[in-house]
């Protein structure tokens, strides 16, 4: 759990910012544009999404079969970035490198979920002997609030107002060439 939380986490949302970085040396306003930054607001969400899960509720067969859907869209949804990325801008070695670990990150952080809750996924494929639960529940041991603070403004700082700027920036910039 020590490593889920202050290592794999952290380093998820630094490559967030990085990439972030990557759009912004790249203009992504005058070339790729909108779509783009769609696209990255449709990755944010699906990754949001079983985060927030994990940080606030019990982990169980429910949870963790919205994990696996979301990472496995997530994927999808990062290739049909790429994809149209590098058709519109550069997408320098660094920016490739950064993607690696946006793809990786998430799969690792959802097998330690998963290595964590194990009767559980077995129980998703009628193995193991819990019977799934698929409830939504708060956390029986929430996790301290001063680190569920921290990680919330992280994610604030480092990949909402980022990418929050980065749609500002394209809109702006589509209104300017109106």
């Amino acid at each position: 759990m020590l490593l889920l939380l202050y290592f794999v986490l952290p380093v998820w949302l630094i490559a967030g910012f990085a990439d972030w970085l990557c759009h912004r040396a790249t203009h992504i306003e005058s070339t790729s544009g909108l779509k783009e930054t769609y696209i990255h607001i449709l990755m944010f969400l699906e990754m949001g999404t079983p985060l927030l899960l994990a940080l606030f509720l019990e982990v169980n067969a429910l949870i963790i079969l919205l994990m696996i859907v979301l990472f496995f869209c997530h994927e999808a949804t990062a290739l049909w970035d790429v994809s149209y990325a590098v058709k519109t801008r550069r997408i320098s070695p660094a920016e490739q490198h950064i993607h690696s670990f946006l793809e990786m990150v998430p799969l690792m952080a959802l097998l330690l979920v998963i290595s964590r809750h194990w009767p559980q996924f077995l129980a998703l494929f009628g193995a193991g002997f819990e019977a799934p639960r698929f409830t939504l529940s708060l956390r029986a041991e929430p996790l301290p609030a001063g680190y569920i603070a921290a990680i919330l403004s992280a994610i604030f700082v480092l990949e909402m107002l980022p990418y929050g700027e980065e749609y500002l920036r394209v809109r702006q910039a589509r209104k300017q060439m109106k």
